[in-house]
């Protein structure tokens, strides 16, 4: 006798449904599990991070009085930070360096030229959007002249949002153009551990928007030697201020106080402060520039070269030699 044939029954609608929303479920499961494994990789890199670059001991006190000048600690403890040679040359040696600043990891290079014994060193502050290795031929010029310089990456690649950074305060927040000076003060302090710079002879050269960093940063902290400004202006917000259609609270009053480099200039002396500009500079025309410079107290000097340019050239070497020459006497 013939066995009868077993058929599989027939799948309905509604399991098949199923069958596709249990697919659709496990496919879910799986996506946030990567998720989460992704956020744990990430907690693990911020830990690591934090063990490696946070400096737990650095006073980290910020402050803007009522006048609008901001405040960082002249003693900010030592630096974090760590190197690796990246050139050793017979004339000098390059390092590249990250540092721990704030919240942030900031990375630079230092060239160091060879000597028998220390050297002036001088931080160098790019304009926005120009890099460390954007600024490796002023570097190297500093070098033949006798002098550690270190350029560092900023934060933002050096540009700034006004709004962001208003909104931040008026909320009691750090705005990120603060964190861009603690940064250049930071970068100092980094410089001060390497045994073949004077730590006592220390200047700053800040390039178009660096500038301005560049003058706040010297003129909260006095053991900054002096200025060299390129390429470079305050914002003249005291003008904007007294507008009577500015209708300005007190906080916004003091943000905009807090990052102008005009305000700043009074802290400055007996430092020396040092303008160079093109004369037909392509962004920021001279007399902007001049306009700062005759807010500022002795001593002071502003070179005003023949030509167009924005930034560091060859036109400007001699008088930042001479000028660095005096500034480390």
């Amino acid at each position: 006798m013939a066995k009868k044939r077993r058929t599989r029954p027939v799948e309905t609608q509604s399991k098949k449904e199923l069958r596709q929303l249990q697919k659709v479920e496990i496919k879910k499961r799986a996506n946030k599990a990567k998720i989460l494994i992704a956020f744990g990789s990430a907690i693990i890199l911020v830990a690591f991070l934090w063990a490696s670059f946070g400096n737990h001991d650095a006073p980290q006190e910020w402050s803007v009085d009522d006048s609008g000048i901001m405040s960082y600690p002249t003693d900010r403890g030592v630096p974090v930070f760590d190197s690796m040679i990246v050139n050793n040359s017979p004339d000098h040696t390059l390092q590249y360096i990250n540092y721990s600043s704030r919240d942030a990891v900031i990375s630079a290079l230092l060239r160091l030229p060879n000597s028998s014994g220390q050297v002036p060193g001088i931080l160098i502050l790019p304009g926005a959007a120009v890099t460390k290795e954007g600024e490796q031929g002023l570097s190297a010029e500093l070098a033949k002249m006798g002098y550690a310089s270190m350029v560092i990456d900023q934060r933002n690649n050096g540009g700034v949002d006004f709004q962001m950074d208003g909104e931040l305060f008026e909320a009691g927040y750090e705005p990120d153009q603060h964190k861009m000076v603690y940064d250049a003060l930071r970068a100092v302090d980094v410089m001060r551990q390497y045994p073949e710079v004077d730590p006592d002879n220390i200047a700053i050269i800040g390039i178009s928007n660096g500038g301005r960093f560049a003058i706040i940063a010297a003129g909260i902290d006095p053991s900054v030697n002096g200025v060299v400004g390129i390429s470079t202006n305050g914002y003249d917000v005291e003008s904007f201020i007294s507008e009577p259609s500015g209708q300005l609270t007190q906080n916004q009053t003091r943000f905009l106080r807090s990052i102008d480099p005009d305000i700043y200039l009074d802290k400055l002396s007996p430092r020396k402060l040092v303008m160079i500009h093109m004369t037909n500079d392509s962004v920021i025309p001279l007399e902007l520039a001049q306009a700062t410079y005759e807010k500022a107290n002795e001593p002071k000097v502003f070179y005003p070269l023949e030509g167009t340019g924005h930034g560091y050239n060859g036109a400007m070497k001699d008088v930042l030699e001479d000028e660095l020459t005096h500034m480390f006497s």
